[in-house]
């Protein structure tokens, strides 16, 4: 495995174990599926530590991110959710970027008939890594991005540069100003080790974008706490935490102090009440470490 994917995997595992740590409270079920209060249509799907998003039209559902990595029956009972809900054909299955602890387990959608679609990044890096337990993207989306329109319903996909990964994709529903967005914009959570391999200024410059669109609701791929969905404002709150964490380490780093020294003396006061703060701090600390002290 090469250094990147190795990276990449370390990113996703630990996504996955600080989500299932979050979600994994008592008496609280491991599926679960809640509507999305002021629709009549549009769906939360949550597998432990993991979310997704589903839409029901008139004329079929459109899926995201079957979010079964590791969990072998994941996937139908995500179908077995949206099946208490509606006998709608499944039409489409969107995944939101590549990152196996999201989009693994599709095989029942697809059993279903339906159209797997993802960035066109994505398509590459999954027909090339061919996972056994990810579906193939049947159709990519280039930068210019794409819309869906299915019984009645408008869904844009568009895209806006690397973030968290190089292949993430915004799903707004202009009508019921609604958006997922998965890993890059946590909902009032410290971010952690997906801070691995995350593009710093890209990423802020992803956050505003995504604050320069016209939503009201944000349904982020792993639940915060409370499960409560975002706003603009948790947008705002994490795009200036990176910009605080960027100032704070640049001076370290100036200072000749990268790594060892400048991870122990990385502080960041103002966000450690944030649910994350002390498992995610030395996460943020290495890679604003790379960016300020090595140039990477």
């Amino acid at each position: 495995m090469t250094g990147r994917l190795m990276r990449a995997a370390t990113a996703a595992l630990g996504l996955v174990l600080a989500a299932a740590a979050l979600a994994q409270q008592p008496g609280r079920p491991a599926i679960q599926t809640t509507k999305v209060p002021g629709t009549d249509n549009v769906y939360v799907f949550r597998n432990v530590g993991h979310q997704a998003m589903f839409v029901v039209t008139s004329e079929g559902v459109i899926v995201t991110d079957p979010i079964a990595y590791g969990r072998p029956t994941g996937g139908q009972a995500y179908l077995d959710e949206i099946r208490k809900i509606t006998d709608k054909p499944i039409r489409y299955v969107i995944y939101s970027h590549h990152h196996f602890d999201h989009i693994a387990g599709g095989k029942a959608f697809k059993d279903a008939g339906a159209t797997f679609v993802a960035h066109r990044a994505a398509w590459k890096r999954l027909h090339d890594l061919r996972d056994p337990h990810t579906v193939l993207p049947d159709e990519s989306v280039g930068d210019g991005g794409r819309v869906i329109t299915l019984g009645g319903t408008r869904l844009e996909l568009t895209y806006h540069g690397l973030n968290h990964s190089d292949s993430t994709l915004v799903m707004r529903l202009p009508k019921e100003k609604i958006i997922f967005v998965v890993d890059t914009i946590p909902v009032g959570t410290f971010p952690g080790r997906g801070m691995i391999d995350f593009h710093p200024f890209e990423t802020e410059a992803f956050m505003q974008q995504v604050l320069a669109m016209d939503w009201q609701t944000l349904i982020p791929g792993h639940p915060g706490p409370g499960d409560r969905l975002g706003t603009k404002q948790d947008v705002a709150q994490q795009l200036q935490l990176l910009q605080d964490a960027s100032e704070e380490m640049k001076k370290l780093a100036r200072e000749g102090k990268c790594w060892d020294t400048a991870e122990k003396e990385f502080k960041l006061p103002k966000y450690e009440n944030m649910p994350g703060y002390a498992a995610g701090l030395p996460f943020v600390a290495r890679r604003y470490c790379g960016l300020w002290g090595r140039g990477t």
